[in-house]
């Protein structure tokens, strides 16, 4: 029987740290990440503040980056596995009925009616291949993880950069659209007055009463459909669907944006597809090593010091403490599993084989990625340089005309023909400068080198 005494007072210190700490890390645990908020807002933005608005607020780039957390916390929790692992517990048992036995005849009772123990174990790692794998791949799972996140960014550049041309392009075909029915009216006012002098029959401006209808039915179109993109645009941004904002823009600048070196070479280290899905090849050998360590012991430390308390009357039960602890080894060593490990390393070579064909089959499709978007960034420049030229001859065209028809050289079927063949023209003209942009994303997507910083 022991007093109390410094040990006494040692083990009263533990379990008070001990309970203190589970308490604070409880109360860590109750500290959640915030939700979601709708984030600042735009009142009118360039293609660069639309791009980066997106990489802040877009929900898909919150996810992967949550991802990338989780991932870290994760390798946090497998890492500590190999601290040593400290746990107390405190029971009490009140015996109703005590244990008996026979002995020479005679009824024995054994023990007291209450009882407790304190119990503080230890235990370390010294070898175990599930931390082992958890040490040897944390940089990895680390570096997949941040790479899952760089995609979701390099997705929202390409998507949002296309919407934000999609939709320049439909608001420039509002504009060419405007412009060509503010011409139409007045030639259908001139053509209404001519008819009425007699100087020309109801043909003309018949013709500009039906190219009028017409072209306000296309500016009512662009409309319309503006307003979906618009909406499309603010989806991939990650912008409040009850907000609004103005895109501003500068043609000169986009078209200082065209030109691209089309003579580099195809470097697929650099494209984050395939970065990602070398990575996964590294952690699958590392699960091949994994597979094969299940032929090897596993080694731990233990340790343990409890006190037990026994005593008839509750109330003097914690005044006496019988103390006891010790400390050992264990090795555990499989022999024979039915074959399951044999299997497991097959199944994770067959696996990391099926990986490198994958490797072999991206390689593939990032090349023909790569010239398909190429090819279409050509043609697109080539249809750009065309349309650019076009507009200004179409242009030089409707003027000279519309003079010749105002002095009666020329009949009004011309005006019509000169006003279509300028508004489509400026139309293409726009088309074609945001496609060659749009085209010229798909290139740099492909060789890796979008920007979202």
């Amino acid at each position: 029987m022991y007093t109390y005494s410094r040990k006494h007072k040692l083990l009263c210190l533990l379990i008070f740290a001990a309970i203190t700490a589970n308490v604070n890390i409880t109360r860590a645990q109750r500290h959640e990440p915030a939700p979601p908020s709708t984030g600042d807002t735009l009142q009118a933005a360039t293609l660069d503040q639309v791009v980066a608005y997106a990489i802040t607020h877009q929900p898909l780039v919150k996810q992967a980056e949550a991802d990338e957390s989780i991932a870290s916390n994760v390798i946090k929790g497998k890492l500590a596995d190999w601290l040593p692992q400290v746990n107390f517990s405190l029971n009490y048992q009140r015996y109703f009925d005590l244990q008996s036995s026979v002995i020479g005849g005679n009824v024995v009772r054994f023990g007291v009616d209450n009882t407790s123990s304190a119990q503080l174990t230890a235990t370390q790692n010294v070898f175990n291949r599930d931390a082992l794998l958890a040490s040897t791949t944390a940089s990895k799972v680390r570096i997949q993880a941040q790479q899952n996140t760089e995609r979701s960014k390099v997705d929202v550049v390409v998507n949002v950069t296309k919407a934000f041309y999609d939709l320049l392009a439909t608001e420039q075909q509002i504009s060419v659209n405007q412009e060509s029915i503010v011409r139409l009216q007045r030639s259908l006012k001139d053509a209404r007055s001519r008819y009425d002098a007699g100087i020309a029959d109801k043909t003309d401006y018949k013709r500009a009463q039906i190219q009028l209808a017409n072209t306000q039915v296309s500016l009512q179109t662009s409309q319309e459909l503006l307003k979906y993109k618009k909406e499309y645009l603010k989806m991939l941004m990650g912008y409040p669907i009850e907000r609004q904002f103005n895109i501003l823009y500068d043609t000169a600048l986009m078209e200082q944006d065209v030109p691209l070196d089309t003579a580099q070479e195809l470097v697929y280290t650099n494209n984050i597809d395939y970065r990602i899905l070398y990575m996964q090849k590294e952690l699958q050998e590392a699960n091949v090593k994994y597979a094969n360590w299940a032929y090897l012991p596993s080694v731990n430390l233990f340790g343990a010091y409890i006190v037990n308390y026994q005593n008839d009357a509750i109330g003097e039960l914690y005044h006496n403490r019988y103390p006891f602890s010790y400390a050992g080894a264990t090795l555990a060593f499989p022999i024979f599993q039915g074959g399951k490990r044999i299997a497991k390393v097959r199944e994770q070579r067959w696996t990391s084989r099926r990986i490198e064909w994958g490797l072999a089959n991206l390689r593939s499709s990032i090349n023909t990625e790569y010239n398909r978007a190429l090819a279409t960034y050509k043609s697109n420049l080539t249809n750009y340089y065309v349309q650019k030229e076009n507009v200004d001859l179409a242009r030089d065209v409707y003027n000279v005309i519309q003079l010749q028809y105002n002095n009666g050289i020329r009949a009004y079927l011309d005006v019509t023909v000169a006003e279509t063949d300028l508004r489509t023209t400026r139309i293409n003209y726009f088309n074609a400068l945001y496609a060659v942009l749009a085209s010229k994303m798909d290139v740099l997507r492909a060789l890796g080198q979008i920007d979202y910083q």
